[in-house]
């Protein structure tokens, strides 16, 4: 009996773990969420950049513009965290339909980025991707340039 309930408890723990690695980077699950759909925002949230570090979130929800304010408990350069910033922000948009303005807290900075603001910094649509690769490799790429990361901010 003691085999066949390790054999059983064995098997359940090889299936759940299978069905977590399945489910994890599939961001676009939550695609065309609502800013007040705690669990899709904080399912994306945990899935970002830096999500080992995120303390919490706050949604912003009693009027518009609608937000999303992610604190973090991170210890980076100020550069690393504006990428991620850039990075992170360019997913929740593209992800939850009615987010306008996203507010990054780092340690000691904050880092708040409107969907408008940044649709003009890419100088294209990036709402329209489909999947997480497509969005990755946007991102990536205006993300080399440190100068226009700066721009974005100032």
């Amino acid at each position: 009996m003691f085999k066949f309930s390790s054999f059983l408890i064995l098997i359940i723990l090889i299936v759940s773990g299978c069905s977590k690695a399945n489910g994890a980077g599939d961001m676009f699950k939550y695609k065309d969420s609502y800013v007040g759909d705690n669990s899709a925002v904080g399912n994306i949230a945990n899935q970002l950049q830096g999500a080992e570090h995120l303390k919490g979130f706050e949604l912003e929800t009693k009027e518009k513009p609608y937000g999303v304010i992610l604190n973090y408990d991170w210890s980076e350069s100020e550069q690393n965290y504006k990428k991620a910033a850039v990075f992170n922000a360019t997913f929740l948009f593209t992800l939850v339909q009615n987010a306008d303005w996203i507010t990054f807290n780092f340690d000691n900075q904050e880092y708040k980025i409107t969907k408008e603001n940044l649709q003009n910094w890419y100088g294209e649509d990036f709402s329209e991707l489909k999947n997480k690769d497509n969005l990755k490799e946007l991102a990536q790429k205006h993300l080399e340039n440190e100068d226009k990361v700066n721009q974005l901010f100032e």
